[in-house]
């Protein structure tokens, strides 16, 4: 078993004298959380969509520094698992790519104070996250966000939100091509593998993220997944095979 005890890592740092001094190393964790807390979209959106920043709330921050520091806190290299935006009902609640509110508590065992959510793409990440081992296991090896870290919903005529991808219109897509670019690059710098990247959805995320990587060269090679969303909504019944695919795909 894991000891809890972890020996803390130290830098030297130089001072303008020439004394040096030691300071703590960033864990991975430090690094998200770091950046969660000061993310922002300034730009402008297209009539009727809205932005959705669950980082902006204190509930989010708090269950996201627990699941962090719970999973990440260490100097570890991982791989990208890249998905479109964070929905309403997961990220969009917990600050957390693809985990709801009772995947949080009842699998991560992060205590959740509030109605429990449901998502259906978190039910199953959750399962592909336990047909590889469980989270502890899953998130040593893998760090999963998305291609545009805030999400965005709006209203239908009816007046129901609903949520919204950042390619649904072409509008959106420009207006907040620069802040995904952005995105990227900092979690590259983060220091992320870069050799491979797992893409979330065979469809329009990957189109766009294969022409953004043709310009920009941040990965070596990017392989796509069917998104969790189409399995569940489309393909629920044949479920245990797209784990099984996602399993093979991810260990590759």
């Amino acid at each position: 078993m894991r000891s809890e005890m972890k020996r803390t890592k130290l830098s030297l740092v130089k001072q303008d004298k020439g004394f040096f001094y030691l300071r703590p190393m960033q864990t991975f964790a430090d690094k998200i959380i770091a950046y969660n807390a000061q993310l922002e979209y300034t730009g402008s959106l297209p009539d009727g969509i809205q932005i959705m920043n669950p980082f902006k709330e204190r509930a989010a921050q708090e269950y996201s520094h627990q699941f962090y520091k719970k999973y990440y806190n260490d100097m570890q290299s991982r791989q990208l698992i890249l998905g479109i935006n964070p929905g309403r009902f997961g990220g969009g609640i917990t600050g957390i790519p693809f985990t709801d509110p009772k995947r949080l508590a009842d699998v991560c065992g992060i205590p959740y104070t509030g109605e429990k959510a449901h998502e259906p793409s978190s039910v199953f990440v959750y399962e592909v996250i336990e047909a590889m081992g469980g989270p502890e296991a899953f998130y040593q090896q893998f760090y999963i966000n998305s291609l545009c870290p805030l999400g965005f919903t709006k209203s239908t005529p009816a007046g129901k939100v609903v949520n919204y991808n950042y390619y649904d219109s072409k509008e959106l897509t420009a207006a907040v091509y620069d802040f995904i670019l952005q995105n990227l690059q900092q979690h590259i710098e983060m220091g992320l593998r870069t050799d491979t990247v797992f893409c979330l959805g065979t469809g329009q995320n990957y189109t766009f993220l294969n022409k953004l990587n043709q310009k920009t060269g941040f990965f070596g090679n990017i392989v796509p997944l069917d998104h969790p969303r189409f399995v569940m909504q489309y393909r629920a019944k044949r479920k245990g095979e797209y784990v099984e695919k996602y399993r093979e795909l991810l260990m590759g």
